[in-house]
């Protein structure tokens, strides 16, 4: 069983195993795609194969669509040269339910795959043709947060796009350079509407990907390198929109049970490949079943009727409350908090904690007693059944191989937005207390003993990455299990730091309650046990 258009021929042999196939026409797809494309994806990776790919897949089978993905990857171009040129852009998605069941569905929707790479005059002609078309409504985009950034971590402009802003839109080497220099040759074409939207999994992710495109172009335009009105053409909503979006499911790294599952399928070489840039990428997705993207509705030329595919389609405002429930709510605070205990109780899967009973308790009141008072329904999804599916369906699935070290990456960069805002919330009511929140502050006190690196059996872990590891460990890194230590002494200088909890904590009368919290966890051995059984 070879993933590949020859391969595909059998189709019984596969229908046999269980697999999806494609119900359309595909050749007659691609032939239309390629004469009027819709729709063009930058970021080849995981989240794009098993989210966008299989909603277009969904819609072509029912009619619904009969164009399909163009897909361009400007970051490691091996993924496209080894994996979707070879499959002729097919992919398996395997959706791991967290009944136990599979669904395995070869997704067929890409039906021409580039790269991003102004050195491949092919490649990038081709991209230079797509964003001439009048038919392209969309770019969209899962390129990660750090794709849309412009400066290093001094404020300097990176060399490559310091160099692309001086030399121009004709050949540039930076990811946003590129997609400006296409913008640009659009705006050639006749100032041709477009909605450049991104997918990403960041915070207003829209204005970062203007605020990356509007920098170029109006440099361009200063120097000379692109006609006026080019900078204009980019900053009007009704030529060129960049909507925020709000996207979530959960697509780990290609899981060796699946490739193995495959395998035994009779599916030819499913092993992932690990590119140059350290890529795992393979011939399948394991992905989690539950899925959610909200986007702001603003097409100026058009859009298909992708709702029919699951997306939900709103206002700005509607994008930005479903984005704070799941956040600082419903999902990101319960995972951070099972992170933490997770490494200090020694647990190695997010799932195996949601079987944990005193764990299971505190998530849930974390999101249901303490949480949910303050969050802001945004009308489009239900706060509370969100947090439902996230309890009983999404953590503890058994076939997602999330860990609590992954997640407990970059906590003190976390803490702010998944804790601090509900904390201001309560400090903003009049009907509630700061003083109520019990859990709240023993998530706070569970990372300040995380940071000791010492597990609850009082034996040395290695902490996550962080870029605060080096200013907050000094503080505790002399406490011993079982010393009597001044704990607010100790503590302050973290405590009262807003940048790491979004609120000075002794402004807001916590900071004494995670001393005490903190106090019984280095007891001794067990004694983060003993805390979490007494208070949840």
């Amino acid at each position: 069983m070879r993933l590949n258009e020859e391969g595909l021929k059998n189709r019984q042999e596969w229908e046999s195993k269980g697999y999806s196939l494609p119900r359309y026409d595909r050749d007659l797809v691609a032939e239309r795609t390629k004469n009027a494309p819709e729709w063009i994806h930058f970021g080849a990776g995981n989240i794009f194969r098993a989210f966008q790919a299989n909603v277009v897949q969904n819609l072509l089978n029912e009619g619904v669509l009969d164009t399909g993905l163009i897909v361009a990857e400007g970051y490691d171009y091996e993924i496209i040269e080894k994996m979707n040129h070879p499959h002729d852009g097919y992919s398996i998605l395997v959706t791991l339910k967290a009944d136990g069941t599979v669904e395995k569905t070869v997704v067929g929707s890409v039906v021409e795959s580039l790269t991003l790479d102004s050195g491949d005059q092919k490649d990038f002609g081709r991209l230079n043709e797509i964003f001439s078309a009048d038919s392209l409504q969309m770019a969209s985009f899962t390129i990660t947060e750090k794709g849309y950034s412009l400066t290093d971590g001094s404020g300097a402009l990176l060399p490559a796009v310091s160099k692309d802003m001086q030399s121009g839109p004709q050949k540039p080497e930076s990811y946003i350079g590129k997609v400006a220099s296409l913008l640009y040759t659009r705006y050639l074409a006749g100032k041709k509407p477009i909605a450049m939207v991104s997918m990403d999994n960041c915070s207003h992710n829209g204005t970062k990907l203007y605020e990356a495109v509007r920098a170029f172009a109006e440099k361009w335009e200063q120097s000379g390198l692109a006609q006026a009105g080019f900078a204009a053409y980019v900053k009007d909503r009704e030529k060129v929109s960049f909507p925020w979006t709000m996207i979530d499911k959960i697509t780990p790294r290609p899981d060796p049970s699946v490739e193995e599952m495959l395998r035994q399928d009779g599916v030819e070489a499913p092993e992932p490949v690990v590119t140059g840039k350290n890529t795992y990428i393979a011939p399948f997705v394991n992905a989690e079943e539950c899925e959610y993207l909200v986007i702001e509705d603003a097409f100026p030329n058009g859009r298909s009727r992708l709702e029919k595919g699951g997306l939900m389609f709103t206002e700005r405002e509607t994008v930005d409350k479903v984005e704070k429930m799941k956040v600082c709510t419903c999902l990101n605070p319960l995972h951070t908090a099972l992170a933490v205990f997770g490494c200090v109780l020694g647990y190695e899967l997010i799932s195996e904690e949601m079987k944990d009973e005193t764990l299971k308790k505190l998530v849930e009141g974390i999101g249901y007693k303490e949480g949910l008072p303050v969050v802001v329904d945004p009308g489009i999804l239900d706060p509370e059944k969100f947090l439902d599916t996230v309890v009983n369906v999404r953590i503890p699935n058994p076939f997602m191989p999330d860990t609590p070290q992954r997640i407990a990456t970059d906590t003190s960069q976390k803490l702010a937005i998944r804790f601090g805002e509900t904390v201001k919330a309560y400090a903003a009511s009049d009907k509630l207390s700061v003083d109520s929140l019990k859990l709240i502050p023993l998530v706070f006190a569970g990372w300040l003993r995380y940071l000791m690196g010492v597990d609850d059996a009082g034996k040395p872990f290695e902490l996550s990455p962080d870029p605060l590891l080096g200013t907050v460990c000094p503080r505790v890194e002399h406490i011993r299990l079982g010393q009597d230590v001044n704990a607010e002494e100790i503590l302050k200088p973290i405590l009262e730091n807003e940048s790491i909890f979004g609120v000075n904590l002794y402004q807001v009368g916590m900071a004494e309650k995670v001393c005490g919290y903190f106090k019984e966890m280095i007891a001794g051995p067990g004694a983060v046990r003993a805390t979490l059984e007494k208070y949840v």
